[in-house]
C-alpha cells in the first residue's frame, strides 16, 4: 500500500516535494516507464501552466525499484519564475503498475 504527499514551498521559485511511502506490510516492486522517476504539473482555472518534463529528454529505460514496508522515496523539482496567482500542483509517481499521486492548492 503506497501513500503519496506533496508539500510546496513558495519563494522565487516555487519548490515541490513529493514523498511516497510503502504504508503495507510487504515489499511493492514498481517499474519505472524511463528516467524521470516522478513528473510535477501545476494547472490553475485556465488549464495546465507549468509541467517538469516538458522540453526535457530522459533516458527510455525501464528500471525497478522494491520499496519495503516503511520505506520513502522522495522526489524534488521546482518551477522557476512563477507569475502571481492561485494554482493545483498535481505530482505522479511515474510507474506502470498502478496511479500513484498528489494534490494540493497553492498560490503565489
Amino acid at each position: 500500500m503506497l501513500e503519496a504527499a506533496l508539500e510546496v514551498t513558495v519563494g522565487d521559485d516555487v519548490e515541490f516535494s513529493f514523498s511516497v511511502v510503502n504504508a503495507g506490510d510487504t515489499p511493492v516492486e514498481l517499474t519505472f516507464r524511463d528516467a524521470c522517476r516522478a513528473d510535477f504539473a501545476v494547472s490553475d482555472d485556465a488549464g495546465e501552466r507549468w509541467r517538469y518534463s516538458d522540453g526535457r529528454a530522459f533516458a527510455q529505460t525501464l528500471s525497478t525499484a522494491e520499496f519495503q514496508p516503511g520505506e520513502t522515496a522522495t522526489f524534488e523539482a521546482g518551477w522557476p519564475d512563477p507569475e502571481p496567482g492561485g494554482y493545483t500542483a498535481e505530482a505522479t509517481l511515474r510507474v506502470s503498475e498502478r496511479r500513484v499521486s498528489a494534490r494540493t492548492p497553492f498560490s503565489v
